[in-house]
Protein backbone atom coordinates (compact mmCIF):
# COMPACT_ATOMS: atom_id res chain seq x y z
CA UNK A 1 0.00 0.00 0.00
CA UNK A 2 1.38 3.44 -1.14
CA UNK A 3 2.34 5.54 1.73
CA UNK A 4 -0.27 8.26 2.64
CA UNK A 5 0.54 11.74 3.86
CA UNK A 6 -1.00 15.16 4.06
CA UNK A 7 -1.25 17.24 1.47
CA UNK A 8 1.68 19.19 0.38
CA UNK A 9 -0.16 22.91 0.89
CA UNK A 10 0.30 22.25 4.97
CA UNK A 11 3.83 22.70 4.56
CA UNK A 12 3.02 26.03 3.69
CA UNK A 13 1.80 26.50 8.07
CA UNK A 14 5.00 27.90 9.67
CA UNK A 15 3.19 28.19 13.50
CA UNK A 16 1.15 24.92 14.53
CA UNK A 17 -1.36 25.01 17.62
CA UNK A 18 -0.09 24.41 20.69
CA UNK A 19 -1.79 22.80 23.30
CA UNK A 20 -1.16 22.39 27.35
CA UNK A 21 0.13 19.12 28.49
CA UNK A 22 -0.40 17.30 32.01
CA UNK A 23 0.13 14.25 33.76
CA UNK A 24 -2.76 12.73 32.13
CA UNK A 25 -1.74 13.00 28.80
CA UNK A 26 1.69 11.24 29.34
CA UNK A 27 -0.51 8.24 31.10
CA UNK A 28 -2.65 7.96 28.10
CA UNK A 29 0.43 7.83 25.82
CA UNK A 30 2.04 5.30 27.39
CA UNK A 31 -0.93 3.70 27.80
CA UNK A 32 -2.00 4.24 24.01
CA UNK A 33 2.11 2.88 23.10
CA UNK A 34 1.67 -0.45 24.78
CA UNK A 35 -1.88 -1.11 23.16
CA UNK A 36 0.53 -0.35 20.14
CA UNK A 37 2.97 -2.38 20.95
CA UNK A 38 0.88 -5.51 22.03
CA UNK A 39 -1.27 -5.03 18.37
CA UNK A 40 1.71 -5.84 16.65
CA UNK A 41 3.03 -9.09 15.34
CA UNK A 42 6.41 -10.69 17.11
CA UNK A 43 7.80 -10.89 14.49
CA UNK A 44 8.27 -7.16 15.09
CA UNK A 45 10.11 -7.47 18.13
CA UNK A 46 13.45 -8.09 16.36
CA UNK A 47 13.45 -4.71 15.21
CA UNK A 48 13.78 -2.91 18.56
CA UNK A 49 17.45 -4.83 18.86
CA UNK A 50 18.87 -2.67 16.18
CA UNK A 51 19.39 0.17 18.87
CA UNK A 52 20.94 -1.91 21.81
CA UNK A 53 22.89 -3.84 19.09
CA UNK A 54 24.15 -0.65 17.56
CA UNK A 55 24.84 0.77 21.54
CA UNK A 56 26.97 -2.59 22.05
CA UNK A 57 29.02 -2.25 18.55
CA UNK A 58 30.02 1.38 19.89
CA UNK A 59 31.25 -0.04 23.11
CA UNK A 60 33.26 -2.57 21.60
CA UNK A 61 34.80 0.12 19.54
CA UNK A 62 35.91 1.96 22.00
CA UNK A 63 36.38 -0.73 24.70
CA UNK A 64 40.24 -0.51 24.44
CA UNK A 65 41.70 0.86 27.97
CA UNK A 66 42.62 4.13 26.28
CA UNK A 67 38.75 4.67 25.67
CA UNK A 68 37.93 3.49 28.83
CA UNK A 69 36.83 7.24 30.04
CA UNK A 70 34.10 7.63 27.08
CA UNK A 71 32.18 4.16 27.57
CA UNK A 72 29.73 6.03 30.14
CA UNK A 73 29.22 9.39 27.71
CA UNK A 74 28.91 7.40 24.82
CA UNK A 75 26.05 5.00 26.41
CA UNK A 76 24.40 8.24 28.00
CA UNK A 77 24.70 9.99 24.76
CA UNK A 78 23.33 7.18 22.75
CA UNK A 79 19.71 8.45 24.07
CA UNK A 80 20.28 11.57 21.85
CA UNK A 81 19.74 9.35 18.85
CA UNK A 82 17.11 7.17 20.20
CA UNK A 83 14.44 9.53 18.23
CA UNK A 84 15.64 9.01 15.14
CA UNK A 85 16.11 4.99 15.56
CA UNK A 86 12.42 5.07 16.91
CA UNK A 87 11.13 6.97 13.72
CA UNK A 88 9.84 3.73 12.45
CA UNK A 89 7.50 3.25 15.10
CA UNK A 90 5.91 6.76 15.06
CA UNK A 91 5.25 5.76 11.01
CA UNK A 92 3.82 1.89 12.10
CA UNK A 93 1.54 4.32 14.95
CA UNK A 94 0.74 6.92 12.00
CA UNK A 95 -0.53 3.82 9.94
CA UNK A 96 -2.68 1.92 12.37
CA UNK A 97 -4.08 5.45 13.24
CA UNK A 98 -4.79 6.15 9.92
CA UNK A 99 -6.36 2.59 9.74
CA UNK A 100 -3.17 1.11 6.94
CA UNK A 101 -1.33 -1.41 6.90
CA UNK A 102 0.95 -1.93 9.83
CA UNK A 103 3.29 -4.68 8.83
CA UNK A 104 7.35 -4.48 9.62
CA UNK A 105 7.94 -4.05 6.09
CA UNK A 106 6.63 -0.57 6.67
CA UNK A 107 8.95 0.56 9.46
CA UNK A 108 11.40 1.52 6.83
CA UNK A 109 8.89 3.66 4.70
CA UNK A 110 10.51 7.10 6.58
CA UNK A 111 13.64 6.80 4.63
CA UNK A 112 11.95 6.77 1.34
CA UNK A 113 9.16 8.73 1.63
CA UNK A 114 8.27 12.37 1.30
CA UNK A 115 9.31 12.89 4.72
CA UNK A 116 13.00 11.83 4.30
CA UNK A 117 15.01 14.70 3.71
CA UNK A 118 13.72 16.53 6.46
CA UNK A 119 14.32 13.58 8.97
CA UNK A 120 18.21 13.48 7.82
CA UNK A 121 18.25 16.96 8.52
CA UNK A 122 16.53 16.81 11.73
CA UNK A 123 18.99 13.30 12.48
CA UNK A 124 21.88 15.80 11.46
CA UNK A 125 21.07 18.29 13.95
CA UNK A 126 20.76 15.03 16.90
CA UNK A 127 23.85 13.76 15.54
CA UNK A 128 25.71 17.25 16.01
CA UNK A 129 24.58 17.33 19.57
CA UNK A 130 25.51 14.36 20.03
CA UNK A 131 29.35 14.75 18.71
CA UNK A 132 29.28 18.20 20.83
CA UNK A 133 28.44 15.85 23.58
CA UNK A 134 31.65 13.50 23.04
CA UNK A 135 33.59 16.67 22.92
CA UNK A 136 32.36 18.05 25.92
CA UNK A 137 32.92 14.74 27.86
CA UNK A 138 36.56 14.52 26.60
CA UNK A 139 37.25 18.32 27.89
CA UNK A 140 35.88 17.57 31.14
CA UNK A 141 37.76 14.46 31.18
CA UNK A 142 41.14 16.21 29.97
CA UNK A 143 40.49 18.92 32.84
CA UNK A 144 40.02 16.66 35.87
CA UNK A 145 40.95 13.06 35.33
CA UNK A 146 43.63 13.55 32.51
CA UNK A 147 45.92 15.06 35.25
CA UNK A 148 46.53 12.23 37.07
CA UNK A 149 48.03 10.48 33.91
CA UNK A 150 47.99 7.39 32.18
CA UNK A 151 48.15 5.36 35.51
CA UNK A 152 44.27 6.46 36.04
CA UNK A 153 43.39 4.12 33.05
CA UNK A 154 45.84 1.38 33.57
CA UNK A 155 42.98 -1.16 34.23
CA UNK A 156 39.26 -0.48 34.60
CA UNK A 157 39.67 -1.23 38.62
CA UNK A 158 42.52 1.74 38.68
CA UNK A 159 40.36 3.91 36.78
CA UNK A 160 36.75 3.15 38.74
CA UNK A 161 39.38 3.71 41.95
CA UNK A 162 40.36 6.72 40.39
CA UNK A 163 36.78 8.00 40.01
CA UNK A 164 35.62 7.52 43.13
CA UNK A 165 38.30 8.15 45.37
CA UNK A 166 40.05 11.33 43.71
CA UNK A 167 38.74 15.13 43.92
CA UNK A 168 39.56 15.05 40.06
CA UNK A 169 37.21 11.93 39.21
CA UNK A 170 34.62 13.75 41.37
CA UNK A 171 34.82 16.71 39.94
CA UNK A 172 34.73 14.73 36.44
CA UNK A 173 31.38 13.16 37.75
CA UNK A 174 30.19 16.98 39.07
CA UNK A 175 30.81 18.75 35.79
CA UNK A 176 30.17 15.51 33.65
CA UNK A 177 26.74 15.18 34.95
CA UNK A 178 26.15 19.41 34.63
CA UNK A 179 27.08 19.16 31.47
CA UNK A 180 24.89 15.97 30.19
CA UNK A 181 22.13 17.97 31.80
CA UNK A 182 22.72 20.65 29.79
CA UNK A 183 22.50 18.39 26.73
CA UNK A 184 19.68 16.28 27.62
CA UNK A 185 17.41 19.44 28.09
CA UNK A 186 18.78 20.79 24.75
CA UNK A 187 17.41 17.39 22.79
CA UNK A 188 14.59 16.66 24.75
CA UNK A 189 13.66 20.33 23.20
CA UNK A 190 14.51 19.82 19.98
CA UNK A 191 12.95 16.38 19.51
CA UNK A 192 10.54 15.28 21.18
CA UNK A 193 7.93 16.50 18.73
CA UNK A 194 10.13 16.90 15.63
CA UNK A 195 10.65 13.92 14.80
CA UNK A 196 6.78 12.41 15.03
CA UNK A 197 5.77 15.56 13.13
CA UNK A 198 8.13 15.70 9.73
CA UNK A 199 6.59 11.83 9.22
CA UNK A 200 3.28 13.08 10.13
CA UNK A 201 3.49 16.63 8.11
CA UNK A 202 5.26 17.47 4.68
CA UNK A 203 7.26 20.24 6.67
CA UNK A 204 10.79 21.58 6.91
CA UNK A 205 13.23 20.19 9.57
CA UNK A 206 13.17 24.16 10.59
CA UNK A 207 9.33 24.36 11.08
CA UNK A 208 9.17 20.96 13.17
CA UNK A 209 11.93 21.68 15.35
CA UNK A 210 10.44 25.06 16.06
CA UNK A 211 7.54 23.66 16.87
CA UNK A 212 9.14 21.05 19.34
CA UNK A 213 10.67 24.11 21.16
CA UNK A 214 7.56 25.51 21.40
CA UNK A 215 6.11 22.46 23.25
CA UNK A 216 8.60 22.58 25.30
CA UNK A 217 8.40 26.01 26.30
CA UNK A 218 4.92 25.58 26.83
CA UNK A 219 4.99 22.39 28.63
CA UNK A 220 8.33 22.62 30.81
CA UNK A 221 6.82 20.32 33.55
CA UNK A 222 5.20 17.72 31.89
CA UNK A 223 8.00 17.79 29.09
CA UNK A 224 10.61 17.41 32.22
CA UNK A 225 8.40 14.43 33.65
CA UNK A 226 8.58 12.92 29.95
CA UNK A 227 12.13 12.78 29.74
CA UNK A 228 12.77 11.84 33.00
CA UNK A 229 10.27 8.60 32.45
CA UNK A 230 12.27 7.84 28.99
CA UNK A 231 15.52 7.85 30.60
CA UNK A 232 14.22 5.70 33.66
CA UNK A 233 12.74 3.13 30.82
CA UNK A 234 15.70 3.21 29.11
CA UNK A 235 18.01 2.46 31.67
CA UNK A 236 15.71 -0.59 32.81
CA UNK A 237 15.76 -1.54 29.63
CA UNK A 238 19.49 -1.75 29.12
CA UNK A 239 20.27 -3.42 32.66
CA UNK A 240 19.54 -7.06 31.57
CA UNK A 241 22.53 -6.27 28.62
CA UNK A 242 20.54 -4.24 26.89
CA UNK A 243 17.94 -6.67 25.82
CA UNK A 244 15.02 -5.08 27.75
CA UNK A 245 15.53 -1.89 25.16
CA UNK A 246 13.48 -4.39 22.63
CA UNK A 247 10.49 -3.74 23.98
CA UNK A 248 11.42 -0.27 25.71
CA UNK A 249 12.22 1.18 22.59
CA UNK A 250 9.54 0.64 20.35
CA UNK A 251 6.20 0.92 23.54
CA UNK A 252 8.60 4.49 23.81
CA UNK A 253 8.39 5.51 20.31
CA UNK A 254 4.45 4.50 19.63
CA UNK A 255 3.88 6.75 22.98
CA UNK A 256 6.04 9.56 21.99
CA UNK A 257 4.04 9.40 18.56
CA UNK A 258 0.72 9.48 20.74
CA UNK A 259 2.19 12.52 23.08
CA UNK A 260 3.16 14.21 19.68
CA UNK A 261 -1.02 14.01 18.46
CA UNK A 262 -1.57 15.34 21.82
CA UNK A 263 0.61 18.08 21.79
CA UNK A 264 0.17 19.46 18.31
CA UNK A 265 -2.66 20.66 16.71
CA UNK A 266 -2.88 18.72 13.47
Amino acid sequence: MAIVHPTPLASAQENYEIRALDLGDIRIALKQGWEDFQAKRGDLVFVGFIYPIVVLLAIFSVSRLSMLPFIFPLVAGSVMLGPLFASGFYELARRREAGLDTRWRHFLDVVRGPSAPALFDLASVTAALFMAWIAAAWFIYQGTMGRLGPDAVSSVGAFLHSVFTTPEGWSMIVFGNLAGLCFAIATLAVSAVSFPMVIDKPVSWGVALRTSVRVARRNPVTMTIWGLIVVALLVLGALPALVGLAVVLPVLGYATWHLYTRAVVR
